[in-house]
């Protein structure tokens, strides 16, 4: 019997043969953490250690609140500066590079066949490049900066058959919103997400991108696309280190097989409040709504803000909407701007923001008051997740956000394009 991706990786790392259910000691290739590094050094110091074990596997971006917005967030900030300092750690990226899993990916620590742990749930998004790579608690990324050393279960594995052509005004967005509306936000809890099938290899890696960071929102332990030319060609000149990737077998054993065709999907709305409660657009159309978000992690890249301003180029935003822009990085955000595309959607009446979570945190940019609602390219809608608790958040493609910003209320792409 053959073994899945994940068998292989945390056999390798564990060196020795292993197989899905077992518990193994490995040390990762790289160890990410963002603005929660504040509190990470809280629980490292309390360890009694002084130094890290290998400072040159922490990778530390500040994402979620930058600049700072308040006195807390600045000390948080100062905090994780000194210690950067202290501990020679050269991967770190101050508040202007943008959101920590795009810098991670565009900067080359994303490589297949590489185990990367992460203080952030959606540090399955390097799984589009071929990488095991999965969300720890801060605890535990403290003992792996003390130790680099960590216990893992290997997981079981999900493998997602995705065949069909996307129909025009239909994204990555909406087919990984389908899955998780019909599979659910447990489905895959500490297993692995294998994607697969002749569609897949067709989407660009910003689409891979957005299907891996919300294989999250399944539960999955990490999401996985088997490397191909256009990933190597991507990697050319960005890899940090040398890389070897690893397929599953033919034969591997796999928990389940999942296959979905669309070619006749139609844009998708996830809504208020879980990622799993996925409606059609035709069921949700006509919802007004007072806030558009269109960036973050999951769909803040050049791919994405092209769709969005070939909608609105030439119009404007209703006059009810604030529609928020907000780049996954610096260098997304040149890209935009140097071909143009901000100028678009500045034009349209969008409010550029700087690269970082932004809105999608809610903790600064974009806070929503009680009883607004948001339409969101974000990967997350829970109660409370952009402000107030009494607001509800929808998340849809970044085509349907750019539509619905044009007419105040949710909008079928398609007519636009």
């Amino acid at each position: 019997m053959g073994k899945t991706f994940s068998e292989k990786i945390l056999g390798l790392k564990a060196q020795k043969e292993v197989r899905a259910g077992e518990v193994v000691t490995v040390s990762p290739d790289y160890i990410l953490s963002h603005d929660n590094s504040a509190a990470i050094i809280k629980e490292f110091r309390k360890l009694g250690v002084k130094d890290v074990k290998s400072n040159q596997k922490l990778v530390i971006i500040l994402d979620h609140v930058v600049p700072a917005a308040s006195e807390k967030y600045a000390l948080n900030h100062k905090t994780i500066r000194e210690f950067v300092f202290a501990q020679k750690i050269q991967n770190f990226f101050d508040v202007s590079s943008g959101i920590c899993h795009q810098v991670f990916s565009e900067n080359g620590f994303a490589l297949p066949g590489k185990l990367i742990l992460g203080a952030d749930s959606h540090t399955t998004s390097y799984g589009a490049f071929g990488a095991f790579a999965a969300g720890i608690g801060r605890s535990e990324v403290a003992a792996l900066w003390a130790t680099d050393e960590i216990w893992l279960r290997v997981p079981e594995t999900i493998k997602i058959e995705i065949e069909g052509e996307l129909p025009s005004g239909v994204y990555a967005k909406d087919v990984i919103l389908k899955i998780i509306g019909e599979q659910g936000a447990d489905r895959a809890n500490y297993k692995a997400v294998e994607f697969a099938g002749e569609a897949v290899k067709k989407f660009s890696l910003s689409s891979r991108l957005v299907l891996a960071n919300m294989a999250a929102e399944m539960g999955a332990k990490n999401g996985y696309f088997e490397p191909d030319e256009d990933t190597l060609l991507w990697l050319k000149e960005r890899a940090k280190d040398k890389f070897e990737i690893i397929n599953s077998d033919p034969d591997a054993k796999y928990e389940a097989a999942l296959n979905y065709n669309i070619s006749s999907l139609e844009p998708q709305v996830a809504c208020p409040h879980t990622v799993d409660n996925v409606k059609p657009i035709s069921e949700t159309e006509g919802m007004e709504f007072h806030q558009a978000v269109i960036g973050t992690c999951t769909n803040g890249r050049l791919e994405d803000f092209e769709i969005a301003a070939r909608i609105l180029k030439g119009k404007k935003v209703h006059s009810n909407v604030r529609a928020l822009i907000i780049p996954a990085s610096r260098q997304e955000y040149l890209h935009a701007l140097k071909k143009g595309i901000l100028e678009v959607l500045a034009e349209a009446g969008c409010v550029i923001l700087n690269p970082g979570c932004g809105p999608c945190l809610g903790a600064h940019q974009g806070v929503l008051a009680p009883g607004e609602v948001a339409l969101s390219t974000a990967n997350r809608n829970f109660r409370g997740r952009m402000g107030s608790r009494e607001a509800q958040i929808y998340l849809a493609s970044p085509a349907t956000v750019a539509a619905s910003s044009l007419e105040g209320k949710i909008t079928d792409p398609r007519k636009f394009l």
